[in-house]
């Protein structure tokens, strides 16, 4: 059971004064079996007085407010995690669809995230539904074939995608980070009316060459009859075990956005995301990344944004 220090800092510079500034935060890590939290601290620039709440999909969701004027926000989580499933996973290979409908047929949070998205695509993912799924596959052989489609074929490529890319633009241009390849898994296997969620988090593997180390990182899971929820990364073409460590599930990323706020006053920002990752044979992993969020000097003083970049 593998034990990980992430030290997470969200930074936003601004290039003038700012006020009123308001934010709910997913930093926290998702209450489930298969982690146990031994730290965490959380510092917020003015030390603003936190209201948590659990949101519609079970996330820890923290809201604050930072009234007086200023000129740099900073969110600096320290979390230290245990994860406690093991590196061997015993999903059930053999239920099929039909015991799938027996799961989702009254279960209407499942039925919810059956149902897939608008997107004018539909024949490119119809094109993959016809070579990842066969009559009379189990449904957790088609997840593990549409992981393993999606790490062939589409190329991960830092910097071409923002978290406003859509499916519909992933397919065509086939290139993106695990953010895009959650989304368009999603969309497949929700097209198959497999039960799927989006998950945020972090990957862990001590320098083992997978792709998304070290910084925020987003794969799926999906609902395996007779197994319940069963994380798989489509990045790195593998189920999920213990090197991951989930913070929030949703039906997308913008129900696991980390940071989401709004502010008065026009400027211009700057935004830098820092994660750190410290293993227990005391290697550790960093990564720094600089989003430039440019503002309009003359837009209304009511200013929003989600306050969050690309998981990579």
């Amino acid at each position: 059971m593998p034990i990980f220090k992430i030290h997470h800092v969200t930074r936003y510079e601004y290039d003038r004064l700012v006020k009123e500034s308001v934010n709910d935060i997913r930093i926290y890590p998702y209450l489930c079996p298969e982690q146990e939290v031994l730290h965490h601290e959380l510092l917020i620039t003015g030390n603003p007085e936190l209201y948590l709440f659990q949101d519609y999909w079970g996330n820890k969701t923290g809201l604050f407010n930072l009234l007086p004027t200023h000129r740099e926000l900073v969110i600096e989580s320290k979390l230290v995690v245990r994860t406690t499933g093991g590196s061997q996973l015993q999903i059930n290979f053999h239920s099929g669809f039909d015991a799938l409908q027996l799961d989702t047929g009254n279960n209407l949070r499942l039925l919810e995230l059956a149902d897939p998205d608008f997107i004018k695509s539909k024949e490119a993912v119809d094109e993959i539904i016809q070579h990842i799924h066969q009559e009379g596959q189990s449904v957790a052989a088609t997840v593990e074939r549409c992981g393993e489609y999606i790490f062939k074929y589409f190329k991960y490529v830092k910097g071409i995608t923002t978290n406003e890319t859509t499916v519909d633009e992933l397919l065509v241009h086939r290139s993106g980070v695990c953010q895009d390849f959650a989304h368009l898994m999603l969309q497949v296997l929700r097209t198959l009316k497999i039960p799927s969620r989006y998950v945020s988090g972090y990957i862990c593997p001590n320098k083992n060459g997978m792709r998304g180390e070290g910084a925020t990182h987003a794969w799926i899971e999906a609902w395996i009859p007779h197994y319940g929820w069963a994380g798989i990364d489509p990045t790195n073409n593998v189920w999920v075990t213990n090197t991951h460590v989930k913070l929030a599930v949703g039906r997308n990323f913008s129900d696991c956005s980390p940071i989401k706020g709004t502010f008065k006053g026009p400027a211009l920002q700057k935004l830098s995301v820092y994660v750190s990752v410290g293993y227990e044979d005391g290697r550790s992993f960093e990564e720094v990344t600089d989003v430039g969020i440019p503002l309009d000097s003359h837009a209304a003083e009511l200013v929003a944004l989600d306050f969050a970049a690309a998981q990579q």
